[in-house]
């Protein structure tokens, strides 16, 4: 669920205001009033105030609507532009499919921030002296200017991180080198700043150094974010379904009739397993034990599994050899509990659930997951919390 309060849309894209923007508007209120006050009335102040805050709010609205124009035009869907205390984030479906077009994204914010500054400018350099509104211009042209020259600072999570990762990932041709080298960066900028600030407070004695950390430590869990994410994306193209899959099902004779599957496999099992039916050594498809309850009882000696097969073609399956990204995008879109994968000879190698797919990425990263927990994901058909795979995977281009 998305966090915030729904404020409106634009071009489509869903606007959200995050509760920690209203410390800016405060602030910046606050701030601008004080200043405006020495030369007018404080009801005019205090208005010229709000004014500013509101326009900081839109300028920061329109540098985050310049990314989601941009990606949009690459036919990337934009599903939501949040503002909070730090700024703004548009939150995007997919990365762009190459190095320029996401280039062209990144730079698309900046770029309007630098148009802002050259109109406004323009326009307090026309407006008439000791005027409220050649003020607002002017203060607003020159916050235009700072946001993007701010937002070109090359480290992730800022824009000039994206267009570092662009640059890495044209010239390495590996867009994942890319996102490496531009969190590194963006860690050890956040680190700088944690460090700066702290020094401000406790050895300048300068207040003004815990917001210098504070977007310090927001830049070094934003940097470390993207390096985790990636280092999942990475790890899911890498593991092949074969890697994952395990033998969680059982071969049954298509030959059987329905009744002697029903006493000899169904009422004796205890567990809900995956039967697979075959004859004359070949998989005939998938049995599902609810199908039985199609067919008249007073058929079951009669009828084999035959009757009730779902055969292999017709079944939502992936090779032995394709990535992780695929089966989960598959049990996503599909809304499947589990998906068949299949050999290059076309026989059932094996299945996967949530839960092998969480093992497999476990052991692949070393990320210590206990078979407890394993258990429970199978049980539950569900990623762990803060796990969420799905949505990891659907941005993953392979």
């Amino acid at each position: 669920m998305q966090a915030g309060w729904r404020i409106g849309s634009l071009f489509g894209i869903p606007i959200y205001l995050d509760s920690s923007w209203l410390i800016i508007i405060t602030l910046v209120t606050w701030a601008n009033a004080s200043e405006f006050s020495a030369q007018w009335q404080p009801v005019i102040a205090w208005s010229a105030g709000l004014a500013m805050a509101l326009l900081l709010f839109g300028s920061v609205l329109l540098h985050e609507l310049g990314h989601s124009l941009a990606a949009q035009s690459q036919g990337i869907k934009v599903n939501s532009i949040t503002l909070f205390i730090f700024g703004g984030i548009a939150a995007i479906d997919r990365e762009s499919k190459t190095p320029e077009a996401a280039f062209q994204v990144a730079i698309a914010g900046p770029a309007v921030s630098f148009m802002l500054f050259v109109i406004l400018a323009m326009l307090a350099k026309v407006l008439p002296d000791m005027s409220i509104v050649k003020f607002l211009a002017a203060d607003l042209s020159r916050i235009n200017l700072v946001l993007g020259l701010f937002n070109l600072i090359p480290g992730l999570p800022l824009d000039g991180g994206q267009v570092l990762k662009a640059a890495v990932w044209k010239l390495t041709g590996d867009r994942f080198a890319g996102v490496h080298w531009a969190a590194k960066t963006g860690k050890a900028l956040g680190m700088t700043a944690i460090a700066l600030g702290l020094f401000m407070i406790f050895l300048a004695n300068n207040p003004g150094g815990l917001w210098i950390a504070l977007i310090g430590w927001f830049a070094l869990r934003n940097a470390s974010a993207y390096d985790r994410f990636t280092d999942l994306q990475e790890a899911l193209l890498q593991i092949k379904a074969q890697d994952a899959m395990v033998r969680a099902f059982r071969v049954v004779n298509a030959d059987m009739s329905l009744r002697s599957f029903a006493d000899e496999y169904i009422l004796a099992d205890d567990r809900q397993l995956i039967y697979f039916a075959a004859s004359n050594g070949r998989y005939r498809g998938l049995v599902r034990p609810q199908d039985l309850q199609t067919i008249e009882r007073s058929e079951w000696d009669r009828q084999t599994l035959h009757s009730i097969v779902h055969p292999l073609p017709e079944l939502i399956s992936v090779s032995e050899n394709s990535s992780l990204v695929a089966a989960i995008k598959l049990m996503e879109s599909k809304n499947l509990p589990w998906i068949t994968v299949l050999s290059p000879a076309e026989a059932v190698a094996g299945t996967i659930d949530r839960g092998d797919v969480v093992a497999a990425l476990a052991h692949k990263l070393n990320i210590p997951i206990g078979s407890a927990e394993i258990k429970r994901i199978k049980e539950e058909g569900k990623y762990p919390p803060g796990f969420q795979l799905g949505a990891i995977a659907e941005a993953t281009e392979e």
